[in-house]
């Protein structure tokens, strides 16, 4: 189930609200001592994630699937998409498993019954546990309370949901709906410029959005790179060089270098300037979880 974006909070006491995390949706089986990690796209995470799958193993339930974001949080406790990329370089990041629904429990489907019926299970599972583990936190039943504690801790937004609502697959749906303080959003690479001075591999990224077939141009990032993401990147864009430009119109830039519009990056901006390019956009990571497709025009956020 997806929630759609809002530009407004929305308030009433027939809504709850929820953090807003910055990581990797997914959603977790358990079969017996079997447990899968799977993305919104069906990735298999697995494998990347052995803390948090031991510690689904060693839940009581053994048939449940349960939904939540893979995050790892700062000192300050926000949730970071770039701290999550570098899990696998940095041996100190502990990544956690935020869960916010319940889908099925021992055996019984409960994505008809209400929202506040599936967080009461989802408590007396989880509880209030800190480790792989977590409870998805919820602010008091304010809207304007909720987004000004959003603001003041730095989190990425809010998420807003009727407590009455089933859970809908595969939906976007009104009845969660995700209220934003940070510009962030992901967007299709499609190219990048020569590096200059002592930085290697590429100078910046050339990204867009589908508008309808054509992808569109919206801007260059430079921004938000290690010295490992430069290397890492760099060999994955050197692999899907093309000659022609996937972006229509092409972009009036010297020395471009175009690649195949595969790899779909996480960027934090300022805001959208008036001919519909990002402002002072900046590099989070590379997103696997999303597809390029899924990058729109028409939901830009």
């Amino acid at each position: 189930m997806l929630a759609s974006l809002s530009k407004e909070m929305v308030s009433g006491p027939q809504w709850v609200y929820e953090e807003k995390y910055d990581g990797i949706r997914a959603v977790a089986y358990r079969d017996g001592d079997r447990v899968r990690i799977l993305s919104r796209t069906g990735q298999d995470l697995t494998a990347g994630f052995p803390g948090v799958v031991d510690a689904l193993r060693g839940l009581p339930d053994r048939d449940s699937v349960l939904d939540g974001e893979l995050v790892v949080f700062d000192a300050n406790g926000v949730s970071r998409f770039q701290l999550l990329q570098r899990r696998g370089i940095d041996p100190r990041t502990r990544t956690v498993y935020v869960v916010f629904d319940c889908l099925r429990s021992e055996g019984r489907d409960l994505l008809r019954r209400p929202l506040e019926e599936r967080r009461k299970r989802l408590l007396e599972l989880i509880g209030r546990r800190a480790g792989p583990l977590m409870l998805s936190r919820r602010l008091p039943r304010n809207g304007e309370k909720a987004l000004a504690t959003a603001r003041a801790k730095g989190w990425e937004g809010i998420i807003a949901k009727l407590a009455s609502s089933p859970y809908e697959p595969g939906v976007r749906s009104r009845d969660w709906l995700k209220v934003k303080v940070r510009g962030e959003s992901e967007f299709v690479i499609g190219g990048y410029t020569p590096p200059q001075g002592s930085r290697a591999e590429f100078g910046a990224l050339l990204v867009g959005l589908y508008d309808h077939a054509r992808l569109r141009y919206t801007g260059k990032v430079g921004t938000g790179y290690t010295h490992e993401t430069l290397r890492d990147l760099g060999s994955k864009l050197k692999r899907l060089h093309t000659d022609e430009s996937p972006f229509d119109p092409p972009p009036r830039i010297a020395g471009a270098i175009w690649v195949k519009p595969r790899l779909v990056a996480q960027l934090a901006y300022a805001e959208w300037t008036a001919d519909g390019k990002l402002r002072q956009p900046a590099f989070l990571g590379l997103r696997t979880d999303k597809r390029p497709e899924e990058c729109t025009w028409a939901r830009r956020e």
